[in-house]
Order: C-alpha cells, then structure tokens, then sequence
C-alpha cells in the first residue's frame, strides 16, 4: 500500500503484539515494527515499500492514497449541475464581447480534447469529458451553432469509442473506462452530429474566405456577418476553429470506418487518419495566434490545457462523483501528443494487410505491442482481428488451426472439426489473440493461466483421437487420414504451448519483475522451454514437409537425394540462436553467483526455492515443460563456473548461428533486426565472460548487466574500480 508519511508511522504503532498471532506448522514469524518504523522516517510521499516479490503490478487492488482513480476523496465546488447554473459557471451567452466568445469556445473545444485524452488514458467520463457543463446540459447551447455542433459531435464520439472498448473487454485494465455514471451518452438529434458540423463548418468556411476577400470583391461579401468584432483578429479564429472543427469530423469518420465488419472500411479510415493528423498540425499553428490575441490574459506557471493558455469556463469535475477528488489532466500538448500517436497506432492497424494466417496475425500483434499503444487502439485492434468466431470475421478458426499446423486443405471437410475438443481449442486460439491485445501486465497474467487450458486440452484431443484411431477399420484408408491429421494437430497443440510460455517469461522483463538473483533461474527456464519449442518445430515442419514430398510423387531416387540434403529451416535456426544464449546467459549467472561475483540473495522473507516456485508457479501448474523442478534446475547450475569453457561455446555458437541464418531473412526486416540483437548480446557476454575468466581472482573487477541491445538477454559490462 502507497501510503504518505504519517500514515507509516500510524501503521508502525498499531501493529499487534508477536505473541497474538496465531503461528501454522510452517510458518516462522519475524517482528517487523522496526522496519516499519525506519520505512516511515525515509518514505517519500507516493514511494512505495515492498517484499521481493511484490511490485506495482502485483498491487491492482491496492489502495493508493491521494490517487484520484482509487481513492476519491472529497472536493466539491457545486453539489448539482443546477447550482453551477445559477452560479454562473456556464454563462449563455458565453460572453456580450464576440471576440472574447469566440476566443472562450476555442478554450472550451481545447479543454474538451484533454478531458477526452485524459479519459483515454484511464480516469471516469464522468469527471474528464463530463465535467463541462455544456455537454451536460447542450439544450441550453443550442442557439450557440458552434458549440452546440461541437458537444454533439464530442458525445457522439464518446459513445462511439465506449462501445469499441466494451465489445473487446479490454476495459478490465482501466475498470473506470466504460462506468457511465447514467450520464446522458444518447442524446436526441445525435445523429444528425455531422451534418450540424458541417453546417458550421460551411458558415465559417465563407466568414474566411470573406475575410480574405480584396477590396473589390468586398462588398459582395457584406452580408456575411463577421465571426468577431476585429477585422486583424477575423482570419486567425476562422482558421483555428476550423481546423479544430475538421479534426473532430474526420475523428468520428474514422471511428466509424473502423467498426465495419470484415475490414471493409480500413482504406477509408487510412485517409481519415491522414486528414486528423494534417488538422493537428494546424491545431498546433494555431496555438501562436491564439496566445498573441489574448494580449497576456493567459497565466504564467500554469499547466495549460488550452492553447491559450486561459482557464476554460463552463467546466466543473466535482459535480459528476460522490464524493470526488479533483483529477489532473493532461495539458494541451500532451493531450495533441496522444491523439497522434493514438493515430499512429490506428494507422498501423489499418494498414495491416489481413495476411490470411494465424502465424502472422500472432507476429502482426506482438510487434505492434512493442510500440506501447494505449487502450482505445488495442480494442480497436481486438475487434478487427476477431469478429463472430472468426479471423477478420472471414476465416473460420478451424480453417486457421489446420493451415498453421501444415495439413492440407482437404483436412477442412473431415470430420474432425464437429469434434468438441476442436472446438475447444478453437475457443483457446480466440481467447490467446484477445490476451495479447491486452496490456503487459494484463498480458502476462492471463497468458500464465491459459497455459493449463492449453495442456489440458492436448490431453483430451490425444485421447480422443487414440480412440477414434482405435475404432477404425483396420483396412481404413480414413484411419491413416486421421492419424496424420492428429499428429500435425497435436504438434501444434504442443508448439503453442511452448510459445505461450516464451512469450510469459520474456514479457517479466518488459514489467521489471525480476532482479538480478532471479535472472540465472529465468534464463535457464527459457532455456528449458526453448529446447521443446525447438523441438516441437522442427519436427512438424519436417513432418509437414515429408507429407507434402509424397503428394508431390516425386521419383524415389530424388526423394533420397533431398533427404540427405534436407537442412534445419530457418526458423528453427532462429528459435537455436535465442536457446543457446539464454543457455549461456544462464550459466554465466551460475558461474558469476557460485565464484561470489554476485553476491547471493539475502532476504528475511524468501528462500531461493520459494522464489523459483513464486516466479513459475503458473508454468509448473501445467508442468510446462514436463518434470521441470527447482532440483533440475539447481544440478543444472551448481557445477557452472569460469573454468567451464563450454559457456563460451554458447555464445559462440548463438552469434555463429545468428550471423549464418540472416540470408534466410533478408525480406523479413523484423527478424533480420532480431537476429542482429541476439548476434551482438552473444559476442559481448563472450567477451565479458572470458575478461572475468582471465580475471577471476582481481576484487577490483566489477559486474554489472544491461538491456540496451535486446529487451530481454541481459549484457555484461566489465568494468576495474
């Protein structure tokens, strides 16, 4: 619990007497009341104390004090949206001066953008976008075209990216996201939002060309009322609220290109995205104008969430909870900051061709998470890539399971598919392209627990194909049918399998979960679990191969000839770089811990065999891989040491690999980049390691590792002190 000072020290002195706690068989308990105490005197506020194996993303559910999301506090200005009225905190008319009325709906339109980025990025709608009292109450605007037309588009949107993230769950991360708070999202006339907006756009559209009209085309042009008293200022705010107005245009259109099925709208969506990206820039531009017109209204040393740097009116947060705690929003340039690279994102997603093949859909999203997206466009991304059951909408999972496990076409009239554990697995290919939509920690969670499903669903497709095996004539042609259709399938099954774990494992570096003791253990069993996806790999893609050698007739003698030519593919190469050096990495940690260059783990709270069960307890649990055991793992690593010259082998052989395999890759940049990574960690461990082998008895010759070349295999730095 993120806890301030003083309620440290209250903590520290409510503490029960040791003798009061009941005591299990196997439990030894410890007075930590000085520990407390000494936390107390030196914690910061919003500094967080923790055991070793409790971090942030292991606190979903605790209390953080002071944080809006969690603890809401009480800050109150008006108790209902009627007495902010009468008070006047949302004037209509906005202001007499037309000028100023134009400049505060600017401010109104920017502060709404960070309100919506900010709800975005996880606080309530009711206190972000729904703290502005216009949108609360848009009949009393409604003789404002301007900012009536905007608040329309505004709740449209929100409702729009609101069912997007409710369709996919994904909303499980930020559960604030999708609370409604029974605030008014379906308004009458919603509708007709863009044809309002156009409407306003088309009347500002002719004040600025009016406005820049020559003297002689002047007077066709009087009797188009000007936007604002100041002839100087005219052109500037129809410029700016314009491009504010065509930002929020192309923003709805392109949310509703994206949510039509079967990925029909994306090419349209693409150029929505470029036309939000153009009025961005030109939001940007604006700010300058905008800021000079205030004639230094605008207040010094405050975090802005307008361009003009003014507070907005018409705005209150307080008014929408019981009882609430004032948020912070994001200032303007950051809420620009998110929206682009919200666009970005969306970009990606639209470009992405609809490969029809779960491997590349698999690969498509891992990439994409690399580029830490937010919320909106992993839903977004959940929703393109299954839709009714299937992939895009248009690939029944069956057809993709069967593609990826090498079988052939004719594979998708067999019966096979009514079976219900295929159905069952086809349901487990669905629920793991949702998991990884989802955010790391999420991500890494989920993944953990669907690894037992994954196993125990290959249990039952083994026993129900052995069955169907065994009730099958003897002289069955359909009997050798169904056995190869079963041993591709549960190749698969168990190659998936392994990937999960991988995949598990790596992203405990991506979230900080381990420290530099637990890295030995976590090298090694990605060692373990890469041997078996080695493994699993290469003998379906061989199987695969082998059967489609024989569909293609070739000669017996050819079929010999390519046997003894046959080379590991690519891929499995791939996969050997990665197994050798975390094989290397792991016994490079081993041999630094049992020569004391690391010094070994000391803590009133864990053994190191506790640990290896808390870090792969979800793995073990599904006995990924089988007969895997902390004791495995020590006679693994007790025998490591510099001597051992093997260690530099596994490096050698990793880069040796890596650097052979490139050619294979040449089309593929993201694996060429891969590969790249994994050949430069592999030669500077080798380097490293033979420096402390040389040097292994110098004290003044310091250790330390980083991640600077690869996410997750660690390099060695030899520095002398």
């Amino acid at each position: 619990m993120a806890e301030d000072r003083s309620r440290n020290d209250e903590a520290a002195t409510v503490l029960p007497p040791r003798a009061s706690i009941p005591s299990g068989d196997n439990s030894v308990w410890a007075d930590v009341s000085p520990l407390l105490q000494a936390a107390s005197e030196d914690l910061q506020e919003g500094e967080l104390i923790h055991g070793d194996n409790f971090n942030l993303f292991a606190a979903m559910s605790a209390l953080e004090i002071m944080d809006p999301k969690m603890d809401s506090g009480m800050a109150c200005t008006y108790y209902s949206v009627e007495d902010a009225i009468e008070n006047g905190a949302a004037p209509v008319p906005i202001s007499a001066d037309k000028t100023t009325d134009v400049r505060c709906t600017i401010d109104i339109m920017d502060h709404l953008l960070a309100c919506e980025a900010t709800w975005h990025k996880g606080h309530s709608l009711a206190q972000t976008v729904y703290s502005c009292l216009y949108l609360l109450r848009p009949e009393r605007i409604s003789s404002h075209a301007l900012l009536y037309s905007y608040c329309k588009v505004i709740r449209a949107t929100c409702k729009a990216v609101l069912s997007v993230v409710s369709d996919a769950r994904t909303h499980e991360e930020e559960d604030l996201f999708t609370m409604a708070y029974g605030l008014p999202l379906n308004g009458d006339g919603d509708e007709k939002c863009l044809s309002m907006l156009n409407a306003v756009e088309e009347t500002i559209s002719r004040q600025l060309r009016a406005c820049k009209a020559s003297s002689s085309k002047r007077r066709v042009s009087e009797d188009i009322e000007p936007l604002q008293n100041n002839p100087d200022l005219e052109e500037g705010y129809c410029k700016a609220l314009l491009c504010r107005l065509r930002f929020r245009k192309h923003f709805y259109h392109l949310l509703m290109s994206m949510k039509r099925p079967l990925g029909r709208g994306l090419e349209l969506a693409r150029k929505h995205i470029a036309s939000c990206i153009s009025e961005i820039d030109h939001i940007r531009k604006s700010s300058e104008f905008i800021r000079a017109s205030c004639h230094g209204m605008s207040e010094e040393n405050v975090v802005s969430t307008t361009a003009s740097g003014c507070q907005p009116i018409g705005f209150d947060g307080s008014l929408n909870c019981t009882p609430p705690r004032a948020i912070e929003f994001l200032c303007w340039q950051k809420a620009l900051e998110y929206f682009m690279k919200l666009l970005q994102d969306l970009d990606i997603i639209c470009s992405y061709s609809l490969d029809p093949s779960l491997e590349a859909a698999l690969l498509f999203v891992i990439k994409f998470q690399k580029s830490q997206p937010d919320l909106v466009s992993r839903a977004h991304l959940q929703l393109l890539l299954v839709q009714e059951g299937k992939l895009y909408g248009r690939e029944p999972m069956f057809s993709m399971i069967t593609r990826a496990a090498g079988l052939p076409e004719v594979t998708e009239n067999h019966d096979i598919k009514k079976n219900e554990f295929m159905v069952q697995l086809g349901q487990l290919v669905i629920n793991l392209l949702k998991i990884l939509c989802t955010n790391a920690a999420w991500q890494r969670r989920k993944l953990g627990k669907m690894l037992q499903d994954w196993r125990v669903t290959y249990v039952q497709l083994e026993m129900a194909f052995k069955k169907e095996i065994e009730e099958a004539p003897k002289t069955s042609h359909n009997k050798e049918i169904c056995f190869k259709i079963y041993q591709h399938i549960l190749l698969w099954v168990e190659e998936q399998t392994y990937w999960i774990a991988f995949r598990f494992l790596s992203l405990g570096f991506e979230l900080d979960l381990y420290s530099v003791h637990d890295y030995c253990m976590v090298y090694w069993y990605i060692y373990v679990v890469l041997i078996k996806l080695v493994e699993k790999k290469h003998l379906r893609m061989a199987i695969s191969r082998d059967a489609a050698k024989k569909r293609a007739k070739k000669k017996k003698d050819s079929f010999k000839d390519a046997e003894r030519d046959y080379q590991i593919p690519a891929a499995v190469l791939f996969l050997q770089s990665q197994m050798y050096l975390a094989e290397g990495l792991s016994m490079m940690f081993a041999a630094l811990r049992n020569e004391c260059r690391i010094a070994p783990l000391q803590s009133p709270f864990n053994t190191e065999h506790e640990i290896f069960i808390q870090q792969f307890d979800l793995l073990l649990k599904a006995c990924v891989p089988d007969r895997i055991s902390y004791t495995t793992f020590k006679e693994s690593t007790i025998p490591a040491n510099f001597s051992t010259l093997a260690i530099c082998e596994y490096f050698k052989e990793a880069q040796r690999i890596a650097k052979e395999v490139k050619s294979s890759f040449a089309n593929d940049p993201d694996t060429m980049a891969e590969l790249c990574r994994v050949e430069q960690v592999a030669e500077r461990n080798n380097i490293a390691f033979n420096v402390c082998r040389v040097g292994a008895l110098d004290p003044k010759l310091k250790i330390s590792f980083t991640f600077c070349h690869h996410p997750f295999f660690a390099t060695a730095i030899v520095k002398r002190t």
